[in-house]
């Protein structure tokens, strides 16, 4: 396998092809870097995969029956088709996702410096809710949401940020 030897202003450029709206649907970006031997040859291991498989399942109950709850307040229609997270449009989003006040400056901080779009913004803020569920908690904490954020951003070799 070679590396690739392009200069970052053709990386840049190559990368630019994609289109900012596709990329906004687009949930998390996230680096794989290459597994050395080393560490899967170790004989300690990580966390079962049973244990985050019962964390899944509980996380997605938690999703079932905080939309079975919304048929009640937004009527039959509009809950039957929710089943997770992302399936979340804006009103239901504003009910589900709400932020606290260090939250919300959270956001607005991001939103200015990572010159987050709308669509990118509810996309965030479902992740941050499904993060917080994954946590077992009720509530999306500044913690949740920054994990979230931080899935929005790539960076280029040079350090200057894709989103």
């Amino acid at each position: 396998i070679k590396e690739c030897t392009c200069s970052n202003s053709v990386i840049t450029r190559y990368q630019k092809r994609i289109s900012g709206p596709l990329l906004d649907r687009i949930d998390i970006h996230i680096e794989v870097p290459r597994v050395e031997y080393e560490k899967l040859s170790d004989d300690r291991l990580g966390e079962p995969s049973a244990i985050i498989q019962a964390r899944v399942e509980t996380a997605r109950q938690r999703q079932r029956e905080r939309f079975s709850d919304s048929t009640n307040q937004r009527g039959a229609e509009s809950a039957t088709w929710i089943n997770c997270n992302a399936d979340m449009r804006p009103a239901e989003i504003r009910l589900y996702c709400q932020l606290d006040q260090t939250g919300r400056s959270l956001m607005r901080t991001a939103m200015n410096q990572m010159q987050i779009s709308a669509r990118a913004y509810h996309r965030v803020l479902k992740l941050a809710r499904t993060i917080a569920d994954l946590a077992g908690e009720t509530e999306i904490a500044p913690a949740h949401l920054a994990e979230a954020l931080q899935y929005r951003a790539r960076e280029n070799r040079d350090g200057s940020l894709i989103l």
